[in-house]
């Protein structure tokens, strides 16, 4: 519903037009497709999206935790000593700090060693359907009181305390938060930039109404369950659909509620927020998701933009996010 058909393209780059003029471009990093669609008149629309895969690249390459010799991963083996690390890992664990903060502790990102207990140490493939870790069930690892993490901002050194951390749950919104920066700072009349389904839409869309954007259904990935048209915000969403697995006999996904050391969520399937910022958006479309119940008294109290679906399909929507749905479901 969000993408244009195209009708010229490289299939060696995945550069080309669309047929409403939109230059767009395809790759991937951080285990995710990235789709770049700029507007027509944008200048230099190839050195633009050399500066996009850069910044996702250098992301990527400095907070992954698939990789031990990641400066997020050299930080976390240093433990209580202080580690010196890039630009872009140092804003990430500062803004997950935040976060923490923010969210009273609902987001945390001490949730690596539950997240390898369960056997998601490595990239799991989960396209061909069924996965099972050949493991019992491992005891529960909840968080223990707040997270403090120390930054020496003069010598971008950090401490990260005892327990490893994992900037999954904040590291593609803050891609995408930086890439628009550059787009922006370029010159780009409009774009869309979207992350494994995580956007950010700049200016007003190819037909000067707003971008628009569909919501899947965690259910049924073929037909949307909402269309959103979008301007100059972005939106990010939580779902199961893609990231569980089965452990012994228990099926479980990677959105960990800190609070029970165990995926969250009750019966949620998916929650899509959209807000003014990327990583904003995606911080809360995971808090939302581990307040299950809850998750329209959390989402009203603090006037977010956030539309539901549960595992039985019924849906669920916030009066603020109204404004942005064209489209729903019966």
């Amino acid at each position: 519903m969000s993408t244009p058909t195209t009708i010229s393209a490289n299939p060696l780059t995945g550069l080309g037009l669309t047929c409403d003029g939109l230059w767009h471009s395809t790759f991937r990093a951080m285990a995710s497709p990235i789709r770049v669609q700029l507007d027509f008149d944008t200048p230099q629309p190839e050195r633009r999206d050399a500066t996009v895969r850069a910044v996702f690249n250098e992301v990527e390459r400095q907070c992954t935790r698939f990789d031990a010799n990641s400066d997020l991963m050299q930080a976390n083996a240093a433990a209580g000593n202080w580690h010196q690390v890039g630009a872009y890992c140092f804003e990430a664990l500062a803004a997950a700090s935040t976060a923490h903060d923010m969210t009273d502790g609902v987001f945390d990102p001490r949730v690596l060693r539950t997240l390898t207990d369960l056997g998601y140490a490595l990239t799991l493939d989960l396209a061909d359907g069924d996965v099972a870790v050949d493991r019992p069930l491992p005891a529960p690892r909840p968080a223990r009181g707040r997270w403090v993490l120390d930054l020496d901002e003069k010598r971008m050194t950090v401490r990260v305390g005892p327990e490893p951390i994992d900037l999954g749950g904040i590291g593609k919104g803050l891609a995408l938060r930086w890439a628009a920066a550059e787009l922006v700072a370029g010159g780009c009349p409009g774009f869309l930039l979207d992350a494994g389904g995580d956007c950010v839409a700049g200016g007003a869309g190819p037909d000067g109404g707003g971008w628009r954007i569909g919501v899947e259904d965690p259910n049924d990935g073929a037909d949307p369950v909402a269309v959103l048209e979008l301007v100059d915000v972005a939106c990010a969403t939580s779902s199961t659909r893609l990231l569980n697995w089965r452990v012994g006999n228990s099926r479980v996904h990677h959105l960990i509620d800190p609070r029970t050391g165990r995926p969250g969520g009750g019966d949620l399937a998916s929650v899509t927020v959209v807000a003014d910022d990327a990583a904003e958006a995606e911080i809360w479309s995971k808090v939302l998701f581990l307040h299950g119940d809850e998750i329209a008294e959390v989402a009203d109290r603090h006037e977010l933009a956030a539309l539901w679906v549960r595992e039985d399909g019924s849906p669920g929507c916030t009066a603020a996010m109204r404004p942005h749905v064209v489209w729903e479901r019966p």
